[in-house]
């Protein structure tokens, strides 16, 4: 995968406080695989990395507010995000709690997304993009390429990988700025990993990231 810059986006999926900072409700399963692949400093070098180059960048979150609470079937996973509170919101129409919150964005992350440049888009509600406007916000800036990282590795950053492919998009994806649960069943990073390796287009670390962005 070569990168052609003006065709090219970072799109980082729930770069949060509930799966990056020992204070958000998933610390306990997702710690230690953050802390193992440095992905709290590696997506902030992504971030650099993008804006020095002048990228479309994109961040993809998770909300939920009061009503998804009404949901009447879920997941496993939906069943424990709403019990625990992860990514709540008090209402869409409101920012009333939402600073530091667990839904927040992560305080290192902030310089680059709220500089009046960075594509947030609508939340997602599931786990890929299918619910939000990302794919829209991108053809609109004549993306075709995109650099993806973000939360959580087998979760949301590989739905998203999924989609987009089948949306036509090139993707490499950066093993060293994403990270996952990791259960009884077994290391969510390690079943992500073995599914990017498949279907990616291209699987980077972060300096190797970095340095097409940079050389690109």
């Amino acid at each position: 995968m070569k990168l052609d810059l003006p065709r090219t986006a970072l799109v980082i999926t729930d770069p949060q406080i509930d799966f990056l900072s020992p204070d958000g409700v998933t610390w306990g399963v997702v710690g230690e695989s953050v802390m193992e692949h440095n992905t709290v400093a590696n997506i902030g070098r992504l971030f650099a990395a993008a804006k020095a180059a002048n990228l479309t960048v994109a961040v993809s979150p998770h909300y939920y507010y009061p009503t998804h609470k009404g949901w009447r079937f879920e997941g496993a996973l939906e069943i424990l995000m709403h019990a625990i509170g992860m990514f709540d919101r008090a209402s869409p129409y409101t920012m009333e709690g939402f600073e530091n919150s667990g839904a927040d964005f992560m305080p290192e992350y902030k310089k680059y997304i709220e500089d009046g440049k960075t594509i947030v888009t609508s939340p997602h509600k599931m786990y890929g993009p299918e619910a939000n406007d990302l794919v829209l916000q991108l053809r609109k800036n004549h993306v075709d390429q995109i650099i993806l990282a973000g939360m959580s590795a087998n979760l949301f950053t590989e739905s998203h990988l999924r989609e987009l492919l089948e949306q036509g998009f090139e993707i490499a994806v950066v093993k060293d700025a994403t990270a996952a649960a990791k259960l009884p069943e077994g290391d969510g990073y390690l079943a992500a990993i073995t599914n990017f390796r498949y279907i990616a287009n291209a699987v980077w670390t972060t300096d190797e990231a970095v340095a097409r962005m940079a050389g690109a």
